[in-house]
């Protein structure tokens, strides 16, 4: 009758049996375990800064008092839109991108946006700058300066808190000296008395003619088009005569809260609206180190490395 016990094994098998467990279960090297984390903890980082917020740093002094060199400030990059990034992360190589629009710049917004190049560049010398400005002006709205005063749509608009402009104001009529204001071959205004200029809405059908073309070609170029000045004095776009232009773009007007140093819309032009970055949220950091060369810091700061306490966690208005 046969043996239905089972097999007792031996000493042998149970340890070949014991190692083999052992190598299946062999635990994750330490060493790995960290670069694993730290590479998570990366692509976390890289998709909060590319979706949610961003930090920016504050590198003149064009929005003082509002903003100081040496602020640390957060942006909400939610505040209007969903995007997805418009450049490799930590890169200046542009990537194809989507996006959608939540929410309107609102006239008084402290905006982060991509400078879109100066007032003759159709493409920016140096890629994906961005800058903090005011918003002044939305799609649509008429700008006009007198005597430093801004008016928008004919009402003067109320002045941030923390301004700053000088007492010596540039007579109407007086060109801006080194004649180089937005837009091109304007001769009359300057930056304490300009305008009344509109700002362009998607839509805006614009009459060309070679009186005004100089205005208008790098917005269009901008655009994607190619344009030129016919044989008989005609605009050409796209090797194409044509008499009018329609928008593709809604368009904001960006000023700096210290009016007489600040490079704005009243030098280079229109800020596109896809070019907002975000909205700026609040100061997490705040600090004044002075230049090396003398005579060239701050008067009103201490002439020394000093945090800036008081405007650490102040919000941005």
């Amino acid at each position: 009758m046969a043996n239905n016990e089972p097999r007792t094994k031996t000493l042998d098998e149970l340890r070949k049996e014991g190692a083999s467990t052992s190598t299946a279960k062999k635990p994750v090297k330490k060493k790995d375990g960290f670069w694993r984390s730290i590479i998570i903890a990366a692509l976390i980082a890289i998709g909060i800064r590319s979706f949610f917020v961003e930090a920016f740093r504050i590198p003149t002094g064009s929005m003082k008092n509002s903003l100081l060199v040496g602020d640390y400030l957060f942006v909400n990059k939610l505040a209007y839109s969903f995007k997805s990034p418009k450049y490799l992360p930590f890169t200046n190589l542009k990537i194809p991108h989507i996006g959608i629009n939540t929410f309107h710049v609102d006239r008084g917004d402290v905006v982060v946006f991509e400078f879109p190049g100066n007032r003759d560049e159709v493409v920016p010398f140096e890629k994906n700058v961005n800058y903090i400005k005011r918003c002044i002006g939305i799609p649509g709205d008429t700008i006009e300066v007198r005597n430093k005063q801004v008016y928008v749509n004919g009402v003067a608009m109320k002045n941030p808190e923390n301004w700053v402009t000088s007492r010596d104001t540039i007579p109407k009529g007086h060109p801006e000296p080194g004649g180089n204001l937005f837009p091109k071959g304007n001769n009359t205004w300057n930056r304490d008395n300009y305008g009344p200029i509109r700002i362009p809405k998607k839509g805006d059908v614009i009459k060309l003619s070679g009186d005004n073309y100089d205005a208008w070609a790098v917005i269009i170029q901008r655009e994607g088009h190619t344009m030129s000045m016919g044989d008989h004095g005609g605009v050409v776009i796209d090797d194409k005569p044509v008499t009018s232009y329609t928008i593709e773009q809604d368009y904001l007007w960006m000023m700096g809260d210290n009016r007489d140093n600040s490079l704005d819309s009243r030098y280079w032009g229109f800020a596109p609206v896809d070019n907002v970055v975000g909205n700026a949220l609040f100061i997490y950091w705040s600090m004044f180190n002075p230049p090396y060369a003398p005579n060239e810091g701050d008067p009103d700061e201490p002439q020394k490395f000093n945090i800036r306490w008081n405007r650490i966690l102040n919000g941005v208005h």
